[in-house]
């Protein structure tokens, strides 16, 4: 039986570009490039019918070992919780103090691109620190 190598994070979402993008900004991810013969995505987009522009948009890791981001257009908004969320990875081997000011100082980067803080939940005798937090279009992940 042979193993999955690579995968892919797909996002169902009312504006794929804009969703996209916000991500780019927090992992550190970057766009493609237009396709051949396009000088931009936008006039990529004008050369599609109306209803085929932002229906779908991508991001990569720009080293390669992260897996690619896709952003799909769908009709219906979201409705109830993420049952898969993305644990962004930022207080890695921080513990106490130190681990929640990182945590915090992300949160307020991610909270001025457009993020919300949904809530803190402090470390325990189990846990470590890690806050909950929705995208652009509501959608649940944490900094931890």
């Amino acid at each position: 039986m042979s193993s999955i190598k690579q995968f892919q994070v797909t996002f169902d979402c009312a504006a794929p570009e804009r969703v996209a993008r916000f991500w780019c900004e927090v992992l550190g991810y970057v766009v493609p490039p237009p396709p051949e013969g396009f000088a931009t995505w936008d006039d990529f987009a004008r050369s599609l019918p109306p209803e085929r522009q932002d229906s779908s948009f991508s991001c990569s890791d720009p080293t390669g070992v992260g897996p690619r981001m896709y952003f799909q257009r769908v009709p219906e908004g979201k409705v109830v919780k993420n049952r898969v969320h993305l644990c962004v990875r930022v207080g890695t081997g921080l513990v106490g103090d130190e681990r929640l000011a990182t945590l915090e100082a992300e949160c307020a980067r991610l909270t001025a691109l457009g993020a919300v803080h949904q809530r803190t939940l402090y470390a325990d005798e189990e846990n470590e620190s890690c806050i909950v937090m929705q995208d652009i279009e509501g959608n649940e992940f944490c900094i931890d």
